[in-house]
C-alpha cells in the first residue's frame, strides 16, 4: 500500500467508516470557510466553526452556504478560540484541530499546555506530506515546524510519529531515509552518527515496522540511478516514504525548496497530540488546506 497522490489521500478520508470533526479555529475569514465548505461537501471531515458567530454566520451567508447547517461556537468572555478547541477535543465533540486566522505562537499555546493542553508524553512533531513533481509517490518530510535541534532520542520519536501516521495510511513497512550532508559516517558531524544509529536500531527491530537507511543524501534517497552511479547498497533508494531532517533548518529549507521551485504541493499536520493538528500558514492554498484536512481526517 502506498499513495500516489492527494486524489487518493482524499478519496482514502471521504470512505472511512466514521466522518471526522474538524474545530477550526478562528474561522472567521472567507478563505477558511471555502476549505470548510469544500471538506463537507467531499465528507472529508464535518467542520465545527470557532469564532464569532456573526462574522462567521455573514461569511456563509456571502458564501450561500445557511449558517444554520453548520455548528458554530463562539467562545466566553475569558477564553480564547484556540482554549475552547482544545476542550472541545477532550469532550470528544471534534477529532480534529485546524488553524485559521490566528498566529501560529497563539494558536499552538493551549495545545501544549502541560497542564491542560493536548499532550501523549510522546514529542509533537510536524509532517509535510509532499507531492513531488517527478517522483512517483507521497513523501513525507519532517521535522520542518516543531523540534528545531532534535537529539537522537527526539529523532526516533520523530521518526515514529511518521512512521505510524502511514501505518494508519495503511501502509505495511515504510521506508525511512535519514538525511544527511553525506553517506558516510563521520564522528564530527553528529547528525552522520544520528542516523546510523536509527539505522541500527531498525535492524535490531527497535522502531516496529519499517525500513531506515543512513546516513545518506537527499540525491541517492530519491535517485536509484545517482545511488547505483555513487555505489551506494540499498533498496530502497528511489522509494523511500519518510524523509527525516537533521533539524528544522533542513526540513523547512527542502520544503520551501520543493513547493516554490519544484512545484511541488503538500498537506501538513502536527502529529503526537491527542488528535492531530492541522497547521498550515495562513498564506497557504486551498488545495493545501483542504489536503490537510484529509490527512488529518485518515490518520486520526
Amino acid at each position: 500500500m502506498e499513495l500516489h497522490n492527494f486524489t487518493e489521500l482524499t478519496n482514502l478520508a471521504s470512505n472511512a467508516s466514521r466522518q471526522r470533526t474538524v474545530a477550526i479555529v478562528s474561522a472567521a475569514d472567507r478563505h477558511i470557510l471555502e476549505t470548510a465548505l469544500k471538506a463537507a461537501k467531499k465528507q472529508i471531515a464535518r467542520p465545527l466553526l470557532i469564532g464569532s458567530k456573526s462574522k462567521i454566520s455573514a461569511l456563509l451567508n456571502e458564501l450561500q452556504a445557511d449558517p444554520k447547517d453548520f455548528q458554530i461556537e463562539e467562545p466566553s468572555a475569558h477564553m480564547t478560540d484556540a482554549e475552547l478547541a482544545v476542550q472541545l477535543i477532550h469532550s470528544k465533540d471534534a477529532d480534529l484541530l485546524m488553524k485559521g486566522m490566528l498566529e501560529t505562537s497563539d494558536f499552538l499555546r493551549p495545545v501544549v499546555n502541560r497542564q491542560t493542553g493536548l499532550g501523549t508524553g510522546r514529542i509533537m512533531s510536524h509532517i509535510a506530506l509532499q507531492s513531488i513533481p517527478g517522483y512517483h509517490k507521497l513523501v513525507i518530510n519532517t521535522d520542518a515546524a516543531m523540534c528545531a535541534h532534535p537529539d537522537l532520542n527526539q529523532k526516533k520519536e520523530i521518526l515514529l510519529n511518521a512512521v505510524h501516521a502511514l501505518h494508519k495510511l495503511g501502509y505495511t513497512s515504510p521506508n525511512v531515509a535519514c538525511l544527511c550532508c553525506k553517506e558516510s559516517v563521520d564522528a564530527k558531524i553528529i547528525e552522520t552518527v544520528h542516523a546510523r544509529t536509527l539505522q541500527e536500531m531498525c535492524e535490531k527491530n527497535e522502531l516496529g515496522s519499517c525500513h531506515v537507511a543512513g546516513p545518506i543524501s537527499y540525491d541517492i534517497a530519491i535517485s536509484k540511478e545517482i545511488a547505483r552511479l555513487k555505489h551506494f547498497d540499498s533498496p530502497y533508494c528511489g522509494d523511500f516514504d519518510v524523509l527525516l531532517q537533521p533539524n528544522i533548518h533542513a526540513g523547512n529549507i527542502l520544503g520551501k525548496c520543493l513547493e516554490v521551485t519544484c512545484r511541488a504541493s503538500m498537506a501538513g499536520i502536527v502529529v503526537g497530540a491527542k488528535a492531530p493538528v492541522i497547521l498550515t500558514s495562513r498564506g497557504a492554498k486551498a488545495d493545501e488546506k483542504l489536503n490537510s484536512i484529509a490527512f488529518a481526517s485518515a490518520v486520526a
